[in-house]
Parts: structure tokens; C-alpha cells; sequence
């Protein structure tokens, strides 16, 4: 399998690699920031790519934000951008409940392991929902739960989808209620099933840990809507009319980033190693999916201005 161009340093073949597109699509935690921490040099990077008339979107597993906070949070960081550059799982999983699943009434309704920003996407596609942030959740489990739950007086029987996405707040009795809707033939949607998210300089668990145990119980696949799905990569061409093969994805993970990219049959794709996937993991004979460049860091494509 041929290896990755390494771009780094190399100041004509990062012009070359800037020239051969028109759209870049960026992941953001481990490529842009970790946590609160933007990484050195990136507004200065982004602000070279758009220079040179470079459309930039910024493409995010992250469910526990909508748009509109993200476009806060860029802001808060100091990084320049616009809600409608922004595409996040929640966002995409709205979008595919509202528009292409289009549950029926009586059975239109979502359960939702997740938190504020998955409710808000719902909203805005007029999705109706309960879980989530609903306090009623966010308890321990009762005796009277467990009768209510197995005989089906507890559930809404408006209840036809399972979305699950990061919740910093599961428990029990969230995955309890889950399991019985799955049980009776809910849809199972999940943002994303990444394992683990970059956080101040380190690793949590990331959205796939809330799925998975319902995976086991029962022996279903959620639909996942984050990347590498392509369902997500054709709602963004179908959004920004981009061509394909002149787009490049940049992110730091290959299971979701660089596979999303390759499988998307975009122009190219490019690793960067602020994240979690390093060179050893591209170069071993198992390795998921190989970039077609890298870099150690954003701030390096920076060298075209010199």
C-alpha cells in the first residue's frame, strides 16, 4: 500500500498539495484544538487557505454541541467562522431523521442518549424527542422502574428511534429505557461510534462507549451518522455542492477522518499528528485507511506563505 507524501517543512510540495484543491474539510478536536487548547498557528492557517480562495468546512463527530454553539466556541477560541461552515453528527443525524428516515406518526418520536446539542438539532427539524437533558433521566433506578420498564407502562409508545450519542451522564436507567425501545423494534442511530474523543491533552470516551453496551444486548448495529458514514460525506455534497475531486479531508483519526475521506472518493486526504492516530498506525499492515499526506501539525502548511 503506497505510504503517505510527508508535506512538513517542504515548502513548494505544500503549495503544490494547497493548489490541487478548491474545498477543504477539517476535523476539529485533535486538528484544531484539544479541549479548550487551540493548537499553535492554526487562525494564521486557515486565514492562508481562504486567502487563496479555499472554502474551508469544519466537519465534527462532537454531538454534545449544536451549530450555533460551536460557531460560540470558535469564537471563544479566536478562530474565525461561520454557522453554515459548520457540520456537526447532531446536526447530520437531524437532518437524516427529518429528511430521509421520516418516521410516521404514531411512531415519530426519538429517544435520546445524548445531551444539548443533539435536542437542539432535533428541534430545529421539528423532530419531537424526550431523553437527553430531561432530569427525569439522570437518576438512579428504582424497583418501581424495573416493573414499569418490563411491562411497558414506563415507555412512550410514541417511541420509534434510538439516537445515541455522548452523554456524560448515562446510567442505567437511560441504557434500561433504550433497550426495551430497541426490544420493541425501535430504529438504532447513533451520531457516531468513536471510541475515544481528545480532551486537554489526553483521551475520554467518546460516543461509541454509549452505544456499545446496546450493541451487546442486542446483537444490533446502530446506523452511524458521523463520519466515516457516507450518509454524512453526501448530506455535505449535497449542502456546499462541492467536487469531489477537488476537496481534501484533514483530521487526525484514520478509523473516522482519513477513512471518510478515501471512502468518500475525495481528491485527497491529509493526517495531521496532534491527534489520535499516529505515523506507526497508517504503516502497519492491518492499518484501517492511508492518508495521502501528512503533516506533524496544521501550522505547517503555513510554510506556503514563506
Amino acid at each position: 500500500m503506497a505510504q503517505p507524501k510527508y508535506l512538513s517543512g517542504d515548502a513548494a510540495a505544500i503549495n503544490e498539495f494547497i493548489n490541487k484543491f478548491d474545498v477543504f474539510l477539517f476535523d476539529c478536536d485533535g486538528v484544531l484544538w484539544s479541549g479548550d487548547h487551540v493548537f499553535e498557528g492554526v487562525v494564521e492557517t486557515l486565514e492562508l487557505l481562504r486567502s487563496r480562495g479555499k472554502k474551508t468546512v469544519f466537519v465534527t463527530n462532537n454531538s454534545t454541541k449544536s451549530r450555533p454553539e460551536y460557531k460560540k466556541k470558535f469564537e471563544g477560541l479566536g478562530i474565525p467562522a461561520e454557522e453554515d461552515e459548520i457540520f456537526g453528527s447532531a446536526y447530520s443525524s437531524a437532518i437524516y431523521i427529518s429528511r430521509i428516515l421520516k418516521l410516521a406518526p404514531p411512531k415519530n418520536k426519538v429517544f435520546v442518549l445524548g445531551e444539548g446539542g443533539i435536542e437542539q438539532e432535533l428541534k430545529a427539524e421539528n423532530v419531537p424527542f424526550i431523553g437527553g437533558t430531561d432530569p427525569y433521566y439522570r437518576r438512579d433506578i428504582t424497583s418501581e422502574d424495573f416493573e414499569g420498564l418490563a411491562d411497558g407502562s414506563l415507555l412512550d409508545p410514541e417511541v420509534g428511534c434510538v439516537l445515541a450519542g455522548l452523554d456524560r451522564h448515562i446510567n442505567y436507567l437511560k441504557l434500561s429505557h433504550a433497550y426495551q425501545y430497541l426490544r420493541r423494534g425501535a430504529v438504532f442511530l447513533a451520531t457516531n461510534v468513536d471510541s475515544t474523543f481528545p480532551m486537554n491533552h489526553n483521551f475520554f470516551p467518546g460516543a461509541g462507549t454509549i452505544s456499545i453496551p446496546l450493541v451487546h444486548m442486542t446483537g444490533q448495529d446502530p446506523v452511524a451518522l458521523g463520519k466515516p458514514s457516507q450518509a454524512m460525506m453526501d448530506a455535505i455534497e449535497g449542502k456546499f455542492h462541492l467536487d469531489r475531486a477537488k476537496t481534501c479531508m484533514v483530521g487526525d483519526r484514520l478509523n473516522t477522518d482519513i477513512k471518510f475521506g478515501i471512502e468518500g472518493r475525495l481528491g485527497g486526504t491529509l493526517a495531521v499528528l496532534t491527534g489520535v492516530s499516529k505515523k506507526e498506525n497508517w504503516e502497519a499492515a492491518d492499518a484501517v485507511a492511508v492518508p495521502s499526506f501528512y503533516v506533524d501539525k496544521l501550522s505547517d502548511l503555513r510554510a506556503a506563505a514563506q
